[in-house]
């Protein structure tokens, strides 16, 4: 979808115009047709609401639509801007028409709010279309390009950096659409490289056998019983102050999640190909780190492995050394994404001594459990962290929800041969795996774990996704890092 910015109408005119309105705020300057058919309609400007009427301009005969965008006091403005926006690319997207003009003239929005009027509108018209063959042409996506008139000062610079976190959310919902079959370590390897090489980002991959030599057990345990082999993908964003301590991601990639010898039931296993949300999530934010500029030094680490039942395929009660030297007793198989995180969080601080860490991860079903599909869960060793994440949630959309950590949960993990169980007992079970994930903060470095598990995918539509990948995590980090490192 291309948006460009306009003085005013030029080319062919759009059959298709779009004018926002305010909450009992119908335009003044609007046909008496269309303006009375909005009202007979009960059409007020409500926030989400859309009218559609028809008339004759110059000859020709133009479908308005009126997408009301609430009252301008309202406490949630910008989100209902957004989800505006959104609305109107889910009526249009497939609607034949080829071309919108967009007019912002007297909506006297602020230029980032009209930005999110343009954001809801882009990320709602995503679409993963590659293995659809049979779809009939009014199913096919017909809106390609944007004209946009009449948008406050400062809108277009707005729109840029806005721009750039929509594709690190579409880069994101991507990956995580992609069956397993497509997406594995290697090729999520090959996709990170072939997107981010128009960025300035320095990318290194870490192959088996230098994980081997690094003594990456737990990691390389879970990997053993794939023909898939594992990797480590670092991503550098330097953008900050030179010699500053950087910030770091570390996402889960479990490309495809079997549950390996301690395999999961038959039904709902496809969904699995999504248990790479976190590392996804990662390498999104670094795509729209890197594309709009951000002033701050980042670093994006993504554990990358496929947990299948094979013959060479660690076994519950298994012993893997971990990177940090510390002995895990595996007891279950299918808690293996955080043996890759383990690892993947002892090489980030080793290498790069990171003023903060957050990790992202789809790892536990208690949290769905727990939260359902509306709050990512965070377990943090730093109250100050956790805020800064909350607020970021809340600003962003991707929202989270705190949950404990303390030394009785911690020692439900503790093993009887090793140092520790990679699982607790039922209860509690989000809890234990963030407990064993602390073990492995070193020197007190400021921690966040994110429990993702219910928000990468949604089995119904959002306020600006469809069913299927939402994006989740991108718009949190990328909020993160705007307001707490780039001032």
């Amino acid at each position: 979808m291309q948006i460009q910015f306009l003085d005013a109408p030029a080319g062919p005119a759009s059959r298709l115009v779009v004018r926002l309105v305010n909450l009992d705020a119908i335009p003044a300057d609007l046909e008496a047709l269309l303006a009375e058919g909005a009202r007979a309609s009960r059409f007020t400007g409500k926030a989400g609401q859309v009218f559609e009427g028809f008339v004759e301009r110059a000859g020709q005969v133009v479908r308005v639509a009126l997408a009301g965008i609430g009252s301008a006091g309202a406490k949630d403005r910008r989100a209902a801007i957004e989800r505006a926006g959104a609305g109107i690319s889910t009526k249009y997207l497939a609607s034949g028409e080829t071309r919108m003009l967009i007019d912002f003239t007297d909506t006297g929005l602020a230029a980032d709010e009209a930005a999110s009027f343009l954001l809801g509108l882009r990320l709602r018209s995503w679409r993963h279309d590659v293995y659809r063959t049979t779809l009939s042409d009014d199913k096919k996506p017909s809106l390609t390009d944007i004209s946009v008139i009449g948008a406050p000062a400062g809108t277009e610079e707005e729109w840029q950096a806005e721009a750039a976190l929509a594709e690190g959310v579409e880069f994101t919902r991507e990956l995580v659409t992609e069956p397993g079959n497509a997406i594995y370590p290697e090729s999520f390897v090959e996709r990170c490289l072939e997107r981010l090489s128009g960025t300035e980002i320095v990318l290194r991959v870490l192959d088996e056998k230098a994980m081997r030599s690094l003594g990456m057990g737990a990691l390389l345990g879970v990997s053993l019983g794939s023909a898939r082999p594992p990797r480590m993908l670092v991503m550098e964003w330097l953008g900050g102050k030179a010699g500053e301590r950087p910030l770091a991601f570390v996402g889960k990639g479990v490309t495809f999640d079997s549950g390996g010898i301690s395999i999961k039931p038959a039904g709902g296993m496809e969904d699995m190909k999504w248990d790479m949300g976190g590392a996804g999530a990662v390498a999104g934010a670094m795509l729209a780190l890197a594309s709009r500029k951000a002033a701050a030094n980042v670093i994006g680490i993504c554990g990358l492995v496929e947990n299948m039942p094979d013959g060479k395929a660690q076994r519950p009660g298994d012993v893997v050394t971990s990177m940090s030297g510390q002995t895990i007793e595996v007891i279950n198989t299918d808690a293996e994404g955080r043996l890759v995180l383990c690892d993947a969080l002892t090489y980030m601080q080793r290498e790069f001594e990171p003023a903060a860490i957050v990790n992202l991860a789809t790892l536990t079903g208690a949290m769905i459990v727990a939260l359902g599909h509306e709050y990512g869960g965070m377990f943090a060793n730093d109250d100050d962290l956790a805020g800064k994440l909350d607020k970021a949630g809340k600003d962003s959309g991707d929202k989270l929800w705190r949950f404990p950590l303390g030394p009785a949960y911690d020692k439900l993990i503790d093993s009887q041969i090793a140092d520790m169980k990679n699982t607790g007992p039922r209860f509690g079970g989000s809890i234990t795996a963030a407990q064993f994930l602390q073990r492995f903060i070193e020197n007190g470095t400021p921690w966040a774990h994110l429990d993702i598990a219910g928000m990468v995918w949604a089995d119904k539509p959002g306020a600006t996704w469809a069913k299927g990948a939402t994006g989740y995590g991108v718009r949190l980090l990328d909020q993160f890092v705007r307001d707490n490192c780039e001032g």
